[in-house]
């Protein structure tokens, strides 16, 4: 179970204002709260939920934090900030590029009460360019990244990974990496200094490798046609006897061979490995063998087989599954299970400290610890800025 007072991680110590804002930047925060930053989030005063139309416990992106409920359209609001920063090493905001300075707490500003203040923008499409006032959402920047057109079937439509490239790998990973690089620069130059992170950008760095490839003439422009997007039957999912599926990632010549052993075919009946002539006849070959057994049994006939097997797993199962369970990859916090922090450290332990927080749900509590007598709060709250 998650210890809401834990700050055991490796970045114990580390104090953090998070301003609103849904996805990445709220993912960014948990990421940091899990290796044990203490983060504390403003939430709009009259705002009923920060994320997801569900119950706050489930919102699991929010853990580990607390809310304060303040009206930054109050001078004396956006004064408390200022107050806060003061003591803080890292700021989080994710609104369209103007909104913070509109606020009077742009970067300019808050670096001038803090030097050392590291400040963390998220946005979809940067603070500068021609779309960076643009709205947007996942699905549009890793369409503009090239990340999109480049997942789906031969033949077949784009088909989107989930929020999972742009909102987080794209997003709150990139910002999180520049949080630390910019703190690890402060260091030594004792400045903070703006962390301007895109999903845009992000996305199209992940993708490195793939424009590398692309540019070499190895990678094909279109989906379904290259080694590893589904182009390659040894490296595909196929579905067995009970509806379930399984997943093939056999790129080298060993595996391939273990594999068709398993299967029960030859070698000798294909062309080679990687004659891409000879790639739909493997694949029917892989298909129909595949739909002859279950899902579990062909676990069972692939167990220390080397060649790079799996079930495809639900949500439901990978949590139960033994591998997850002897490394406690998943959690239960506030009776919600969840993925653990990740990753892990041989002598700091990240831990989830918390459940996700109510809206305001540790405003006075906070104040107090960062500072803030008790005239001070009443004189908030009086202004109607908490």
């Amino acid at each position: 179970m998650a210890n809401e007072k834990a700050h055991t991680g490796p970045l114990a110590g580390l104090k953090v204002v998070e301003v609103g804002g849904v996805g990445p930047g709220p993912f960014c925060g948990m990421l940091l709260s899990d290796m044990g930053a203490e983060v504390v989030r403003i939430d709009r005063k009259h705002a009923s939920e920060s994320g997801l139309p569900v119950e706050r416990r489930f919102d699991v992106m929010f853990r580990g934090r607390r809310s304060l409920a303040m009206d930054l359209k109050k001078p004396q609001a956006v004064d408390a900030v200022k107050r806060l920063l003061q003591g803080a090493d890292v700021l989080i905001e994710g609104f369209r590029p103007g909104v913070m300075e509109r606020l009077g707490l742009g970067p300019d500003v808050c670096l001038g009460l803090n030097p050392r203040l590291v400040y963390g923008r998220m946005t979809g499409w940067g603070q500068s360019g021609p779309l960076a006032r643009e709205v947007g959402h996942d699905i549009n920047y890793i369409a503009l990244s090239g990340v999109l057109h480049a997942i789906g079937r031969e033949g077949g439509p784009p088909q989107i990974p989930l929020n999972l490239v742009g909102d987080f790998g794209g997003g709150a990973m990139y910002l999180a990496f520049g949080i630390l690089c910019a703190l690890h620069e402060a260091k030594s130059s004792g400045r903070g200094q703006v962390v301007d992170a895109a999903m845009v950008d992000g996305a199209g760095s992940l993708m490195a490798m793939v424009y590398g490839l692309f540019a070499a003439g190895y990678w094909q422009d279109e989906r379904g046609a290259n080694r590893l997007d589904s182009g390659a039957p040894w490296y595909d999912v196929y579905e067995t006897s009970d509806g379930r599926h399984v997943a093939l990632g056999c790129t080298e010549a060993s595996f391939y061979r273990n594999t068709l052993q398993v299967l029960g075919l030859r070698e000798e009946d294909f062309a080679g490995q990687h004659e891409r002539a000879g790639w739909p006849a493997m694949r029917e070959a892989f298909a129909r063998a595949f739909r002859s057994r279950t899902r579990d049994e062909w676990c069972t006939a692939f167990d220390g087989t080397d060649t790079c097997f799996s079930p495809v797993l639900s949500l439901a199962e990978a949590p139960r599954h033994p591998h997850q369970a002897a490394r406690g990859n998943f959690v239960q916090c506030a009776g919600v299970v969840q993925p653990a922090p990740a990753p892990r450290f041989s002598r700091s332990q990240p831990a989830v400290q918390g459940p996700p927080p109510e809206v305001g749900q540790h405003t006075r509590e906070v104040l107090v610890d960062w500072g803030f007598g008790l005239q001070d709060i009443a004189a908030l709250e009086g202004a109607g800025a908490i």
